[in-house]
């Protein structure tokens, strides 16, 4: 789709169309504003892309899938109504996930708190109840922690949170929260729960936060997830994650909005007082925007491309120098002639859990982890399984299934291989060769759990990171989450320690995604707040 509408008939131009930059057109629209979203591919959505990628009739979401923090966001609580008027549907499960160790011993987390408290009290008396306890304590601090992990940290409004948290509790009392969320996913998960197993099951989720288990802060993160899980599962866009794209097409321009594809920004525009005043295009042409400029992409694209020969402040200067990313993600899809049978669930409960886990536990994620940070191709990685069709059986044909794989601790300089199998290449990079004999180490792993599974398959599609970043340039070496999210670039750090909320120092450049706070995922949270701080 070709840029639409006359230059300078756009209130806000928004460049980019992640779930981050379609919130903030659809809620800009929402205000009467005119909104301009510009895409660079030839597709929107970001890391929201269903394709046919197996074989004819198998849906996959090649990237993202699951959106539980979308429908727990305030981002949803504003749109989800209009969304679902325009087509969006989700589909769920009771289950929402579950983790399985090598030697088939396993278990899931439910939906329903009385069936989590027997399980975690099966594997060892007493898990259940502190499960219990646990996400009631986390559910008194929960307007705290969704307001900070949420909310605009610069702001009068946060302030007065702190200080009505600091009335409440009394500043020790404060500090002690404060302290207590600090602590990293080992740390919380070996100072509560008995069962290995136990641990097991909550230990993978640091890694979906862009963290290892011995990261600060991972032991909140953890809490986060459970509580959000069991309240809300891991929903699925009934029919693909496209069509909560086509949903927010739909209404970005019922209100009023333009959205054009192939329209990759060169630069951004500034007037004669240095504010943003519009974007040049790839084939030269200038559309022109009256209020300003949001940019969602990563920070090396925003400053280094988007502002090149632009002069920076030290400042910003010196925070995009360190600027680190995470993490590279490596996505596997299979179109399956039958659903999976696992081998160690003679009940068939694993086979309706959305997001399973493959693991040896604790240790083994820690493990993994670091060999990734070191460069190092995982000997054991851990898996995450999604099974879409469990929850969405359109996504196949009649009595077939597919199969999601989420590997989130792939080097994106690849220095050698941890288990001595593998030749590193020369040059650091992913080949298409390393990549597919990587994703046969993951399938031995797959076909030691599901029966017949290698005699099941009718296709396999793998993306290393290399191909992510090929397919989304703000995947920076196939990281997911915008960036490291360790404390240091976090919060009132992220993405620079000189960022406050998502002001650039250009007036009228806004920049939201996310390497901006409140960070990654499906929750369209930096969209959102900067939607609602515009006038």
């Amino acid at each position: 789709m070709a840029p639409s509408g006359r230059a300078g008939d756009a209130d806000y131009i928004v460049v980019g169309s992640g779930i981050n930059a379609l919130v903030c057109a659809a809620m800009l629209g929402g205000k009467g504003h005119k909104v301009a979203v510009l895409e660079r591919n030839d597709r929107i959505g970001g890391c929201i892309r269903t394709e046919a990628a197996t074989a004819p009739g198998f849906i996959h979401d090649v990237m993202a899938t699951t959106f539980v923090l979308f429908v727990t966001s305030p981002a949803f609580a504003a749109l989800g109504a209009d969304l679902a008027r325009h087509g969006l549907e989700f589909a769920d499960s009771d289950t929402p996930t579950g983790v399985l160790l090598p030697d088939g011993r396993y278990t899931v987390l439910d939906k329903n708190r009385a069936r989590n408290i027997a399980s975690f009290d099966a594997l060892s008396p007493g898990d259940g109840k502190t499960f219990d306890g646990e996400m009631q304590a986390f559910g008194g601090n929960a307007g705290l922690v969704f307001g900070l992990l949420g909310g605009s940290l610069w702001s009068t409004a946060t302030l007065k949170l702190i200080v009505g948290e600091a009335w409440r509790r009394g500043l020790r009392g404060l500090a002690g929260f404060f302290g207590e969320a600090l602590s990293s996913g080992r740390a919380h998960l070996e100072t509560r729960y008995r069962s290995d197993v136990t641990q097991a099951l909550f230990a993978p989720w640091v890694l979906h936060c862009g963290l290892s288990p011995e990261s600060a802060y991972g032991g909140e993160m953890v809490k986060v997830i459970g509580f959000a899980l069991e309240a809300a599962g891991a929903p699925i866009v009934k029919g693909g994650a496209q069509n909560i794209i086509s949903a927010f097409e739909r209404l970005i321009a019922e209100r009023g909005g333009t959205i054009a594809t192939s329209a990759d920004v060169e630069r951004i525009e500034l007037d004669g007082q240095g504010k943003a005043r519009g974007v040049r295009l790839a084939d030269g042409s200038v559309l022109s925007a009256r209020q300003g400029v949001i940019c969602s992409v990563a920070p090396d694209q925003l400053y280094r491309r988007l502002l090149k020969d632009r002069p920076l402040p030290d400042d910003v200067s010196i925070g995009l120098s360190r600027f680190r990313h995470g993490k590279g993600d490596m996505q596997i899809h299979y179109a399956l002639s039958a659903p999976p049978r696992w081998t160690h669930d003679p009940r068939g409960e694993l086979s309706k859990v959305a997001l399973l886990h493959l693991t040896p536990g604790l240790d083994g994620v820690s493990r993994a982890s670091n060999e990734c940070e070191r460069g190092l191709l995982p000997a054991v990685p851990t898996i995450c399984v999604g099974q879409p069709t469990a929850l969405d059986p359109s996504r196949a044909p009649d009595g077939k299934a597919t199969l999601w794989l989420q590997l989130p601790e792939m080097p994106r300089f690849i220095k050698g291989d941890a288990a001595g199998e593998l030749a590193a290449p020369g040059d650091g990079r992913w080949s298409e060769a390393l990549r597919e004999a990587y994703a046969d180490r993951v399938e031995a792993i797959l076909a030691s759990q599901i029966d017949g599974f290698r005699d099941s398959i009718i296709a396999r599609r793998v993306y290393s990171p290399a191909d992510l970043e090929a397919m989304n340039v703000n995947l920076v070496g196939g990281d997911p989450y915008g960036g490291y999210c360790g404390l240091d670039q976090f919060f009132i750090w992220r993405p620079f320690k000189s960022s406050v909320n998502h002001r650039t120092h250009v007036p009228g450049l806004y920049h939201i995604g996310a390497s901006t706070h409140p960070g990654p995922g499906l929750g369209g949270g930096s969209g959102y707040l900067l939607a609602q701080r515009l006038r």
